[in-house]
């Protein structure tokens, strides 16, 4: 009798750990280490459907279709027509997908919460079904079975789904995390959704709470490094990107997102060694080439940019462009133009006009074409878009289009523009010599902002520009109102006063005025004494 125990008890113990063991290999699933998942749920998946099901979901994960589709023709369980109904959203045959998922459901008997779960799991968890179907087949589980945390949190991932659905989906993370066994999980869920909805504090304090109820669990330190991420602040994105890695499976995906951080936080020449390593591994995605067009860019190496962003282009497909894409093209194509322009004004003689080769054409071409496809969706990303253009322009000395980009900003409507944009729409516009914009932009900016006295001066300063031998009065009377402005807040700079009483003193010597040219000729020689050309007026009028 003791004899027949102890096989017994051996063989509940051993049912114990075998039942342990595809738990954990679906949790790593859960937890998105879908090589650690793949490698313990393979001893199981003969004997255990549930095991196969996870095994196929997680080579799903690891992007091996075909792997997986092997996987769920191994019978016809439900939880295999569930997967092969995944593979087909992911091959985008919606019709066909929801024939499966319908078949399944159709045979669920009254107690049967799991054929609905698995179903609904499959729209939820991939795209192009109808998530109003995945929420009614949830709740018809529900019914059925109300103590599974689990479910809770996969139908707060399909109220995620819906434009309005982050209410209901709070609910149903806060009713998993009443129920326990999923508290790691289910905090995490409750973290993003927070972020989403910009609460910090609180996205903050739930990932704390995912990180304490399970240390194991990764996710927490990858939303995080994509909060921070977000945010700006890439020195806690890169530490919690790091806390994942080496708590991950370290996937390409997962090293893609590091080599991602590090661009971001300018830390180029590792982010493009990291890309770089997983090609030469062989591991190569479309993306890893954007990424080394882009580092490549910033390190200078023009022609290694566009030879890898060529490469993305070729390999992905156009719905998989964002627009850094144009702009970094954008960018490369303008220094190419650059470079060709630079090497032609090489050979020809100082005053000769510098001819434009075909091939700087078509350079200039494809700037054009990319900046075309920018596509922007609100005024404050516009914004953004339109200054770090700008500013790239204006680095180029292509001053026309900096300016254009300035214009754009300021004629943004749901934004206001502010001072400065103002002023680098005229400042560009003068230095591109496009002096009646350039005017227009200064005096917009009195309009605007008339506590601010640079408006005044540089609306004189385009004046003078447009009359340079100080004939006419116009740019004179200009100097002279910036001169007599007063504000607490403004100086009028020694430079800048310069520049106003030397053109005054030239209009008064056009005009013969004696007086006001001596004037305004002492006044340069207050800030210079040395100052050549005023000391040539006083004598030219001492003579007289």
């Amino acid at each position: 009798m003791k004899k027949i125990i102890a096989v017994i008890t051996t063989a509940a113990v051993s049912m114990q750990l075998y039942a342990q063991s595809v738990d954990e290999g679906i949790k790593m699933y859960q937890y998105e280490k879908f090589e650690t998942a793949k490698n313990i749920l393979s001893s199981h998946a003969e004997k255990n459907d549930e095991a196969n099901y996870y095994l196929g979901l997680s080579y799903i994960g690891l992007h091996d279709l075909n792997k997986a589709n092997e996987v769920f023709s191994k019978n016809d369980h439900y939880y295999n027509v569930a997967g092969k109904a995944r593979i087909l959203y992911l091959q985008n045959k919606p019709e066909e997908a929801q024939t499966l998922l319908e078949g399944i459901v159709d045979k669920a008997k009254k107690r049967e919460w799991e054929k609905l779960s698995v179903a609904a799991d499959a729209i939820t968890y991939t795209e192009g079904g109808n998530v109003a179907l995945a929420l009614s087949w949830y709740m018809s589980a529900l019914e059925r079975q109300t103590k599974n945390a689990d479910l809770y949190i996969s139908l707060g991932d399909a109220y995620m789904k819906l434009a309005s659905g982050g209410g209901n989906a709070m609910t149903n993370y806060e009713k998993a995390v009443e129920l326990g066994g999923s508290n790691s999980l289910a905090y995490s869920r409750i973290g993003r959704l927070w972020y989403v909805a910009q609460q910090y504090s609180d996205a903050l304090n739930a990932y704390n709470q995912a990180k304490d109820a399970d240390p194991e669990n990764p996710l927490p330190y990858r939303d995080l490094a994509k909060a921070y991420q977000k945010a700006g602040n890439y020195k806690y994105a890169l530490e919690n990107i790091e806390e994942y890695l080496a708590k991950s499976d370290k996937s390409v995906d997962d090293k893609i997102e590091h080599a991602n951080i590090l661009y971001e936080a300018g830390e180029f020449a590792t982010a493009k060694e990291k890309m770089e390593e997983l090609i030469a591994e062989g591991h190569v995605r479309p993306y890893m080439y954007r990424i080394v067009a882009y580092t490549s860019f910033e390190e200078g190496d023009v022609k290694a940019a566009e030879r890898n962003l060529n490469l993305f282009f070729e390999k992905s497909s156009e719905n998989e462009y964002i627009n850094n894409d144009y702009i970094y093209a954008a960018k490369i194509y303008t220094k190419l133009a650059n470079e060709l322009k630079s090497e032609a004004q090489a050979n020809v003689e100082e005053g000769e006009e510098v001819p434009v080769s075909s091939e700087e054409k078509k350079y200039r071409d494809k700037v054009d074409n990319y900046l075309s496809k920018i596509e922007l969706e609100n005024d404050n990303q516009k914004a953004d878009i339109y200054k770090e253009l700008a500013d790239f322009f204006k680095d180029e000395k292509e001053y026309a289009k900096a300016a254009a980009y300035y214009k754009n900003i300021v004629e943004l409507e749901e934004r206001e523009a502010k001072v400065l944009d103002y002023y680098w729409w005229g400042v560009w516009n003068f230095y591109a010599q496009n002096l009646d914009e350039a005017l227009e932009a200064f005096e917009k900016m009195s309009e605007k902002f008339p506590d601010e006295g640079s408006a005044l001066y540089w609306q004189a300063r385009v004046k003078a520009a447009k009359d340079p031998e100080a004939k006419g009065k116009e740019a004179m009377e200009s100097y002279k109102k910036w001169l007599a402005f007063e504000n607490e807040n403004y100086t009028h700079s020694e430079q800048e006063l310069m520049t106003a009483y030397q053109y005054v003193t030239f209009y008064y010597y056009n005009h013969d005025d004696k007086e006001n040219a001596l004037k305004y000729a002492n006044k340069v020689k207050e800030l210079d004494s040395e100052n050549s050309f005023a000391n040539q007026i006083i004598k030219y009028f001492q003579q007289q």
